[in-house]
């Protein structure tokens, strides 16, 4: 995500930093390069002057050219405006206790990926704790209804409908809605969203439907839902949406696929609003609550490891980590512990995410420099064998190697590659093990660790 600013950082930074004094014009040429980068990420050209004005008056004080470290400074300066940008700090849902009801309503144009992050942050919530309800009050999509329940059973979440003729009129809507609050009410469910229609621009026929939806059921958020891909756009969206409605907040979609990030940057000094959330992929759990200091780290190439070590303890058992270590300490790490821990990392999310997090990998690492087919490939080589080969590799010979080739779609010479690896992953374990300090390092730190990997 946001590839392009984080290459571009990067690089200044690196010349920067590799000075021992800096002068007022390498501020300057610095910041002349910061200053383009964010026009051509599509940052609305009233934050970019004000951004840059603020960073030339800070860069030239005496703080940072008389430093011990002036680069350091400055980048430091750079990234604390960088999170004023995006917000400063995270903003949560107002939501009530769960002895009551809380509603938050989504709007959004249509495309933006409303009922999808519905559903998602429906999800959210149940995992941390609270009992929602979804509403279908989208009534003008034909599809919006049977997209948002088959979801929804996908994420285990209940869904509140109603048999009406569609398209359905703004009356109908608001009826649903009122009667989903009440439905919530009787039934226990302390969080209704509800998903609302959207239109392929905005219109008066939507904006007075929402209102009238807004008025019936009284909610405590009001939440936008954008395409962080359309850039000023979705700004612009979000201005129009905040005077017509009075918004809460706003959730930026197709995250991980933004190169420029002109949204994320201008939204919050554009409109006051904050971004709440992001959605980072297509599945449900690609979802995250939005942290404009690490966001900010992202961005300038500095990692986000708080977001990693959090990602890594979402699917890590502490229970199997432990087994998990007294295996390596006796030795008894198999092919089929190999195979969990390979599927472990792939919940975490796609490889280049990942990576961008790692303090000095960010920007450094394109695309195509990943080949994720390795992991893929040993998935199936391992998934082929027998549960007696994955338990005790020594008992693959040459035949069952090359039943196994076949059983994965593979070549014997991989199969070799494979076992040879695991091989030494097992050897690198076993001396792990003997170092307790490295070995509660890994344990602490990554809520039990991965393992070896």
């Amino acid at each position: 995500m946001l590839e392009k600013l984080t290459n571009t950082f990067s690089d200044i930074f690196r010349t920067v930093t590799g000075k021992g004094k800096i002068t007022e014009k390498n501020i300057e040429e610095s910041v002349e390069r910061i200053k383009m980068a964010l026009l051509e990420a599509d940052v609305n050209l009233r934050v970019v002057r004000r951004f840059v004005n603020s960073t030339i008056e800070e860069a030239k004080g005496e703080k940072v050219l008389r430093s011990v470290d002036p680069g350091q400074q400055f980048v430091k300066i750079v990234h604390d405006k960088i999170v004023a940008l995006l917000g400063d700090a995270k903003t949560d849902l107002h939501l009530k206790g769960v002895d009551t009801q809380s509603v938050i309503l989504f709007l959004g144009l249509q495309g933006s990926g409303k009922t999808t992050s519905a559903v998602k942050l429906a999800a959210k919530l149940k995992k941390d704790g609270r009992k929602p309800l979804l509403a279908a009050c989208d009534l003008v999509r034909p599809a919006a209804i049977d997209q948002l329940c088959v979801m929804a059973e996908r994420a285990s979440v209940p869904v509140y409908k109603e048999d009406v003729k569609l398209p359905g009129t703004a009356k109908d809507a608001v009826r649903i809605a009122k009667n989903a609050r009440d439905y919530a009410r009787k039934n226990g469910y302390d969080v209704i969203i509800v998903d609302t229609a959207g239109r392929m621009q905005i219109d008066d026929a939507m904006m007075k439907e929402i209102a009238d939806i807004k008025a019936a059921v009284k909610p405590d958020e009001l939440v936008l839902v954008a395409d962080s891909m359309t850039g000023q756009n979705a700004v612009e969206i979000a201005k129009s949406f905040d005077e017509a409605l009075g918004l809460t907040g706003v959730i930026l979609t197709k995250f991980d696929s933004d190169a420029r990030g002109g949204a994320a940057l201008s939204l919050k000094s554009i409109t006051g609003k904050p971004i709440l959330y992001i959605g980072t992929g297509e599945k449900i759990e690609d979802f995250e609550q939005f942290h404009p200091e690490r966001i900010a780290s992202r961005i300038l190439g500095m990692g986000d490891i708080v977001s990693l070590v959090e990602k890594a303890q979402e699917t890590i058992d502490i229970e199997e980590a432990e087994k998990l270590q007294k295996k390596m300490a006796s030795n008894e790490f198999t092919l089929q512990d190999m195979l969990e821990q390979l599927q472990r990392v792939k919940k975490m999310g796609p490889i280049q995410s990942l990576l961008e997090m790692v303090p000095g990998l960010a920007g450094q690492i394109q695309d195509q420099d990943i080949d994720t087919s390795g992991m893929k490939s040993q998935e199936a080589i391992i998934l082929s064998m027998t549960k007696k080969e994955r338990a005790n590799h020594l008992i693959i010979g040459p035949s069952r190697r090359k039943r196994i080739a076949k059983g994965s779609g593979t070549s014997v010479a991989e199969v070799n590659r494979l076992i040879k690896q695991f091989e030494k992953t097992k050897l690198a374990m076993k001396k792990m093990s003997r170092n307790k300090g490295m070995q509660n390092k890994l344990m602490n730190g990554m809520g039990g660790g991965f393992g070896g990997f």
